[in-house]
C-alpha cells in the first residue's frame, strides 16, 4: 500500500484526491498539510510539513507555490518523492525544483489529464507539419477563481507547437491596442469566467484554412485521478524529474 501525503487536502483537487483513493487497493492519504482547516476529521491535517508524524512514500501536492520550499525541505530531508500538480511557480522556484530534483524524485507537469498530453502530442506534430505557414493562437478558458494567467496547460501546449520550431517563437500573452502585425510569435489567451473547469484551443491559422485542435475537462476528477496514477508511478523511482510522458 503507498502512503501519500496530499499538500492542500483540504481544497477542491486535495479533496477529489481523497475520494478517489477511499476505495483503492493500492494507494491511501496517510495525511494531508494544509493552513486551512479541514471539515472532515477522519483523516490527519497539519498545517506544517514540520508537524507530520505519518510516514509517507510520496508528496501529492494540489495546494499552491507557496508551499513549496517548506515541501522540497521536507521532502528531501525524508527522501520522500514529490508530485507536483499545482502552477504558477516563479522562476526562482523552477531552479529549486531542478536543484531538489537531483535528491529526490519529483513529478511536474501542467496537466495531469492523458487527453491534454495526448493533446500535446498532435499540437507538435500539427506545427512540424504545417511549419511557417500557419500562425498559431492558443486560447484558453478557466473558472473565475483561477489566479494566474495564462494556464500552466496553455504553455505546456506552446512549448509543444515552439519545440517544431526549435523552441524560436515567442509568447505573445493577449494583445491590446495597436500592436502592428503579426510576427514570429505564438498568441495565448485568456478566458476566465463562472465554473469552466478547463478547455484549450490551439488554432492553427493559414491561407483559406484553419485547423483547431482542442480538449475540454468536464469534470476536476479527469486530472485527480492523472495525479494518483502520478504517485503510485512516481513512488521508489530515482532523483530526477519526471512528468506525464514518463507515465503514458
Amino acid at each position: 500500500m503507498i502512503n501519500i501525503l496530499v499538500c492542500g487536502i483540504c481544497g477542491k483537487m486535495g479533496a477529489a484526491v481523497a475520494n478517489l483513493l477511499q476505495n483503492d487497493a493500492e494507494a491511501r492519504v496517510c495525511c494531508g498539510v494544509d493552513v486551512t482547516p479541514c471539515e472532515d476529521g477522519k483523516i490527519p491535517v497539519y498545517k506544517t510539513f514540520d508537524s507530520v508524524k505519518e510516514k509517507a512514500d510520496v508528496i501529492l501536492d494540489f495546494s499552491s507555490p507557496a508551499a513549496l520550499n517548506a515541501e522540497l525541505d521536507w521532502a528531501v530531508k525524508n527522501g520522500v518523492p514529490v508530485v507536483l500538480a499545482a502552477t504558477g511557480y516563479e522562476d526562482s522556484q523552477l531552479k529549486l525544483i531542478d536543484a531538489r530534483a537531483e535528491k529526490i524524485a519529483i513529478f511536474k507537469t501542467a496537466n495531469f489529464s492523458i487527453g491534454v498530453n495526448l493533446l500535446v502530442k498532435l499540437v507538435r506534430e500539427a506545427a512540424l507539419t504545417l511549419g511557417e505557414k500557419f500562425d498559431i493562437e492558443i486560447v484558453e478558458k478557466h473558472h473565475n477563481l483561477k489566479v494566474d494567467a495564462p494556464s500552466g496547460t496553455a504553455l505546456m501546449l506552446a512549448d509543444g507547437a515552439n519545440s517544431a520550431f526549435g523552441g524560436g517563437k515567442q509568447y505573445l500573452n493577449g494583445r491590446s491596442g495597436k500592436t502592428g502585425k503579426r510576427g514570429n510569435e505564438i498568441g495565448i489567451h485568456a478566458v476566465r469566467g463562472g465554473t469552466i473547469v478547463g478547455e484549450h484551443d490551439v488554432i492553427f491559422a493559414g491561407e483559406d484554412e484553419v485547423i483547431t485542435l482542442s480538449h475540454s475537462a468536464s469534470s476536476k476528477r479527469v486530472f485527480a485521478a492523472g495525479a494518483i496514477k502520478a504517485a503510485k508511478w512516481v513512488a521508489g523511482k530515482p532523483a530526477g524529474k519526471y512528468d506525464m510522458t514518463d507515465v503514458i
